[in-house]
């Protein structure tokens, strides 16, 4: 009932105007975004423009398919948005996105990829593989989880302490813009921060 009431704009915060401060930090931190720029920023700020250069490879192979899959999908009417608004329609991206980033993950520890790079990658997983399965049955967001988990991979690269507190921030209001256009509930934005930021942590305690 939870996810109908949202996928047709009559949950929390319905009366959101489209255009409006909402829906732009919904379209500028848009997961599909943040994934691209992730291991490019990260691997910039640890080894310089030779780590962007290994960064920008790890976009293309971890997040180029499963973004081309949503684009195309949105494009031919199979999907509502980029966003992913309707629950049941993440299953197809989420499957792609298992296999692509496996494979680019794969891919970069055989070319001795710069630690930091191919650690973002394996935290890219963590959150399909995580947060994928949450998905399924219900309706974690992405937005607040990928968002979150950044923050954890940048703190590794920058001071710790302000980066997790600009990140904290930053999470806080995408969550509420994801409720305020009735995309997520308060619990489904908190919950996806916590698992996004946990699933960081872990796995970059495991490789780092």
């Amino acid at each position: 009932m939870t996810d109908r009431r949202e996928a047709s704009g009559q949950g929390p915060g319905a009366g959101a105007e489209r255009g409006g401060l909402a829906w732009a930090v919904t379209e500028v931190a848009a997961p599909q975004y943040v994934v691209i720029a992730l291991p490019i920023v990260a691997g910039l700020l640890a080894h310089g423009w030779a780590g962007a250069l290994w960064g920008l490879l790890a976009a293309a192979l971890c997040a180029g398919a499963p973004v081309g899959v949503i684009a195309v999908g949105v494009r031919r009417g199979r999907l509502d948005s980029m966003h992913l608004v309707d629950r049941r329609s993440r299953t197809g991206p989420m499957l792609v996105g298992l296999v692509t980033v496996a494979a680019g993950l794969a891919l970069l520890a055989l070319l001795d990829a710069p630690a930091v790079v191919t650690a973002t990658a394996a935290v890219m997983l963590g959150w399909v593989v995580v947060m994928g399965a949450i998905t399924l049955r219900w309706k974690i967001s992405f937005h607040t989880g990928v968002a979150a988990g950044a923050a954890v991979v940048l703190a590794h690269v920058l001071p710790a302490v302000a980066t997790l507190a600009v990140g904290t921030v930053l999470v806080g209001l995408i969550g509420w813009a994801r409720v305020r256009v009735s995309h997520h509930t308060p619990a489904q934005v908190a919950a996806g921060a916590a698992t996004g930021a946990g699933v960081a942590w872990a796995v970059l305690a495991l490789v780092l």
